[in-house]
């Protein structure tokens, strides 16, 4: 039985690598020398949508019987991280999308299930979650959203802020206050699928696109629903009053996607830095022979394999189908401060050019903070992991006397 058990693990070892294979030969070949040009342009990559498409990215983690692949987190966490090495925005597509695809399938009505997932594993349909508002971010027990039940239909009334993918999906799923009276708070919120239809959905308005500093390329959006009419069947789960818990058993999923995408940033710069430091010479010979150089170099690398481990274990965590809040969370802080710190250190060490345009370390550094912020802040990361840690940790009576 041991050996059997080793064996199947090998297999799928072997098809995640020649997956990760794959995903690379993509990045290198079609990403890498396009990413500065769309990114500078902020254009929306539409060319690169079949070949995504193809490798089934927007069903990676989608399960077989839906069209998907069915792919492990881990995995996910490698394809995210090879993709983000490429061009950030990229794995953006389809982050917001798989977040909700893990929602879907994981609370949704087995129609809710046969309707959505596979069209968005074949990426026909591309979805993204709209959560946050003008005066609700982090604390999404405030938001302001309505969705009022009307014979069978709801109708939304009210805004969402900073929506990646909202202007090119096909589907919203909708954070919204069900019972505004609810006490506590959490258990009045309901997520709606807003389906926009092919042509349009009327009161649906994808306003204006908020430029950036980074991340571009992608759409992050307002979004106005002016009573918005939706058939009840569109109620995930067909239970109000459990979005809040659907949503942050989503957002698990969504850190570690973040994480990654720290750790594919840091990745992209280390390999900038250290390919720069063997090639520029300073006094004579190369600037990798300075200490000070190697110093930053080995502080680097030691880092993204520490993020590398953390994202795994949060994902394998995941993957055995428990809570992962903490790991995630620890995985998300990690990565992503990693990810700005070598984005920094990667320009250093590249000098004046590495300030410029000629090279992508530019954009890595302008990338790299959205994933301190992104997925709930870093600061709110630290808070979640203090409690996860007294909880695990936490005394009975006689202990603490």
């Amino acid at each position: 039985m041991h050996t059997a058990s080793a064996n199947s693990s090998r297999v799928d070892d072997d098809v995640a690598d020649a997956i990760i294979a794959e995903v690379r030969r993509f990045v290198n070949e079609k990403v890498v020398p396009v990413a500065s040009e769309y990114d500078h342009a902020d254009k929306y990559p539409y060319e690169l949508l079949d070949t995504m498409k193809a490798l089934g990215l927007f069903g990676a983690t989608i399960p077989e019987e839906y069209g998907g692949s069915g792919l492990s987190f881990t995995t996910y966490a490698r394809i995210v991280e090879e993709v983000t090495r490429g061009w950030m925005s990229l794995s953006g597509i389809f982050n917001s999308h798989l977040l909700v695809a893990y929602m879907i399938t994981q609370y949704g009505t087995p129609e809710q299930k046969q309707m959505y997932l596979p069209k968005m594993a074949s990426g026909d349909w591309r979805a993204a979650i709209a959560i946050t508002e003008p005066h609700a971010g982090t604390d999404v027990q405030n938001i302001k959203t309505r969705a009022t039940r009307d014979g069978d239909h709801y109708v939304i009334k009210g805004s969402k802020l900073f929506i990646t993918n909202a202007r090119e999906a096909r589907v919203l799923a909708t954070v919204t206050k069900t019972d505004p009276n609810a006490q506590p708070r959490h258990r009045g919120i309901s997520i709606m699928l807003v389906d926009k239809g092919d042509d349009g959905l009327p009161g649906l308005d994808v306003s204006r696109q908020l430029k950036k500093l980074g991340y571009k390329g992608l759409e992050t959006c307002e979004v106005f629903y002016d009573n918005v009419v939706v058939p009840q069947a569109q109620l995930l789960g067909g239970v109000e009053g459990q979005g809040f818990y659907q949503v942050l058993n989503g957002l698990e999923v969504g850190r570690i996607n973040v994480a990654a995408r720290g750790l594919g940033i840091a990745r992209a710069a280390f390999e900038a830095a250290i390919t720069y430091a063997q090639q520029r010479e300073a006094f004579g010979e190369p600037i990798a022979n300075f200490q000070a150089i190697q110093l930053k170099l080995a502080d680097m690398a030691t880092k993204i394999e520490a993020a590398r481990l953390l994202i795994w274990s949060a994902a394998a965590k995941k993957d055995r189908g428990e809570r992962c809040d903490l790991e995630a969370g620890m995985a998300k802080l990690f990565a992503t401060e990693v990810g700005q710190e070598c984005a920094l250190e990667a320009m250093r060490i590249h000098g004046g050019i590495g300030y410029t345009e000629e090279v992508p370390v530019e954009r890595y550094y302008r990338d790299a903070p959205l994933m301190l912020i992104g997925e709930g802040t870093n600061e709110m990361q630290r808070l979640v992991i203090a409690r996860g840690l007294l909880k695990r940790y936490a005394l009975d009576a006689g202990e603490r006397g």
